[in-house]
């Protein structure tokens, strides 16, 4: 067996301790990467985020005629600029979009869409056609062409399952599944065996083989601090543990993670309340912490939800709907609104019609900041204009 095809293959850790052998070493310590090199986070909001009450049309009376009983109120919205304001839980949002460092990407989505929870992720993760069914994830597919040859850990997922966006041919992710259960394996054992098949000792023994593998990452780690000003909740942790990784030089190419509760048919306004809370206030610490780093412009977060939600309330909710806004963050994105404000005039059977194919992004992502060709991965639509 060769050790460096050895290399590419790592797998899934959602055990009740993540190990990290020397091959996340190798990762971090390769001397073709050159430290400070692009990397993207995704932050996606599952359930279907309700766009239109989080970047709100507050001037268009349509919009509280559609949304009597929850609509947010002109006194309510902040940052209001061109018939547009953020929901009030989004002081961050508004103070990133005032410094030059957001994005929003209005009326984003695909053609013929898709209002299951589990079909339009898996669009949205694999970016197929709406009738078109993809084994593996955008990013995987990417990681497989642009990783093959090194980077065997260049995408890292925290969640407690494994997302489709990053599974490829080649296993070039890992799921951590609780970083605060993460410790760093300190010896090795060269007497365990696996089973009577020798090529699994070997393998077992070089998964295992940690002689500088641990002190190199404890030394990325001790390289960054923890910040005290992070939330105490789960997207908080998470988003701390990225910028960790992040300030201490690991140069993974892809972090995803993300947030649940989205799904908001009942009881609409103080759930989404707390929800878009914990976005901001995570969000907003973990862009601090970057632009006190000076690693701002090397880190690009791409915030989104599988659909948005019909444009009528339900009397107290939203249900499942078609497009939605977008929110880039960092990586030197233009700082501006993209697209038309959300027409509420001139619906697709009661919801929004989508102007932008988020595929288009993807393109975009993958040109601009991970310096990749999109066709190569089967993506046909050009990059969108003015977001970097």
């Amino acid at each position: 067996m060769n050790r460096r095809n050895f290399l590419t293959l790592t797998g899934t850790f959602t055990g009740g301790s993540l190990l990290l052998p020397d091959f996340l070493h190798a990762f971090g310590t390769q001397q073709n990467l050159v430290i400070g090199e692009q990397s993207v986070v995704f932050v996606q909001l599952n359930g279907g985020n309700d766009g239109l009450n989080t970047f709100i049309p507050y001037q268009d009376p349509n919009y509280y005629f559609l949304r009597p009983k929850i609509a947010l109120s002109k006194e309510d919205v902040i940052s209001a600029d061109k018939g547009m304001a953020f929901h009030p839980a989004l002081k961050g949002f508004a103070q990133m979009l005032q410094n030059g460092h957001l994005s929003v990407i209005q009326n984003v989505g695909y053609p013929e869409p898709n209002r299951s929870h589990f079909r339009s992720q898996e669009i949205w993760q694999t970016a197929s056609a709406s009738d078109q069914y993809l084994n593996d994830g955008w990013l995987g597919r990417y990681l497989d062409l642009q990783c093959k040859e090194h980077n065997p850990i260049a995408g890292i997922n925290l969640d407690n399952i494994d997302n489709l966006s990053l599974k490829g041919q080649e296993p070039n992710s890992i799921t951590v599944k609780d970083p605060d259960k993460f410790k760093i394996k300190k010896n090795k054992d060269e007497t365990v065996v696996l089973s009577k098949n020798p090529s699994l000792d070997f393998v077992r023994k070089i998964a295992d083989s940690v002689v500088d593998g641990s002190d190199e990452i404890q030394k990325a780690l001790a390289r960054s601090t923890a910040e005290s000003n992070y939330p105490k909740t789960s997207l908080g942790k998470n988003l701390e543990w990225i910028a960790r990784l992040v300030k201490g030089n690991l140069n993974s190419k892809v972090y995803y993670t993300s947030l649940g509760g989205f799904d908001t048919h009942d009881n609409q306004l103080p759930i989404h309340n707390n929800k878009l809370t914990e976005l901001n206030d995570s969000l907003f610490s973990f862009y601090e912490d970057l632009k006190k780093s000076n690693l701002l412009q090397n880190v690009t977060v791409v915030v989104f939800s599988e659909f948005g939600r019909r444009v009528n309330d339900n009397k107290n909710g939203t249900d499942h709907g078609k497009a939605a806004p977008m929110f880039i963050i960092g990586g030197n994105n233009k700082g501006k609104i993209i697209g038309s404000n959300p027409n509420l005039t001139d619906l697709d059977k009661g919801d929004l019609k989508y102007e932008i194919d988020f595929r288009s992004v993807y393109a975009s992502l993958l040109q601009q900041k991970l310096d990749f060709n999109y066709s190569k991965i089967g993506i046909k639509n050009k990059p969108l204009n003015g977001l970097f």
